[in-house]
């Protein structure tokens, strides 16, 4: 790992199909990167079944107490910390149950931190600080698949028993040795050679939204296709909160406006109440007891 050898490494590798790149008008280079963009989903579901491993263990984790920890340097440090940050006004959660770590902290969210992605101790320090514990499931995410910062993170999860994933955008990654659940994605060259906030960046982000979509249904956060627990934080989403309960429930805008109030802007539990035609506190009853999901309220 020490002897920075990218030879064998996909994303380090040029594209023949983008050579003489400096000498291509603006139609051109756009139409070239566009097919290369194409072929990100068709990678990533090549990989489906290894992502299906790490949600279905995400939802054990959360299902325990635990939490979910992306970690990463770079662009794949700061996707982690994206995909983070969005939980929290799109499913209601805590800060605290979804979240990014970055070598180098939140100065590295917009500065590169000079030598922090090189570090196999800084990983385990930034862990070691959220008290991370047996019912954890920390997914380091490396484009190259060797970063030291997410292989040192990666051993000292599994040191105390977390669960461990990791998403590298090369076969054979070394990162793969060091995760219960690694998923390995080839996308092929970059467009621009090197590049990893291009498709290998792009492959990050799809999977990344799956992990912690489809494992946020499985903890309750959805109901049908609807995000049920959104945070109405602003005016835009106090309407769409109300149009969420008039989908779920077919009642019209005023009896949705009326219940979002009752509940206290609470939306989950504003369509309970309709659909199971409860007062407020019957209706919180049933959620909890239901663990939280609309439908075994029904």
């Amino acid at each position: 790992m020490n002897s920075l050898n990218l030879d064998n490494l996909t994303t380090e590798r040029r594209n023949e199909k983008t050579f003489g790149l400096d000498e291509m008008s603006v139609a051109e280079a756009l139409d070239l990167m566009n097919q290369e963009d194409r072929n990100v989903p068709a990678a990533v579901a090549e990989s489906l079944p290894e992502i299906e491993g790490v949600i279905e263990q995400t939802i054990q984790s959360f299902k325990k107490g635990g939490r979910l920890i992306y970690m990463g340097a770079g662009t794949s440090g700061r996707l982690g910390v994206l995909d983070a940050a969005e939980c929290v006004p799109t499913f209601g959660v805590s800060p605290e149950l979804v979240i990014g770590l970055i070598a180098g902290g939140s100065e590295a969210m917009t500065v590169a931190v000079e030598g922090a992605e090189d570090s196999l101790t800084l990983g385990q320090e930034d862990l070691e600080q959220l008290a991370l514990n047996e019912n954890d499931m920390v997914i380091g995410i490396a484009a190259s698949g060797r970063t030291p910062y997410v292989i040192g993170g990666l051993d000292y999860a599994r040191s105390v028993g977390a669960s461990t994933g990791s998403i590298s955008c090369n076969k054979n990654a070394e990162v793969s040795r060091h995760a219960q659940y690694p998923i390995e994605v080839d996308c092929g060259p970059e467009f621009l050679t090197g590049s990893t906030r291009l498709k290998s960046g792009t492959a990050q982000k799809l999977i990344l939204n799956m992990i912690s979509t489809i494992s946020m249904i499985g903890i309750g956060k959805v109901y049908n296709n609807l995000m049920i627990d959104v945070k109405p934080t602003n005016e835009k989403l106090v309407e769409r909160s109300k149009r969420i309960i008039m989908e779920a429930t077919e009642v019209d805008y005023e009896t949705a406006a009326a219940y979002f109030v009752e509940a206290e802007q609470n939306v989950k539990l504003a369509i309970v109440m309709i659909l199971t035609q409860s007062d407020k506190e019957t209706a919180q009853q049933k959620l909890n007891k239901a663990d939280g999901f609309v439908r075994k309220t029904l």
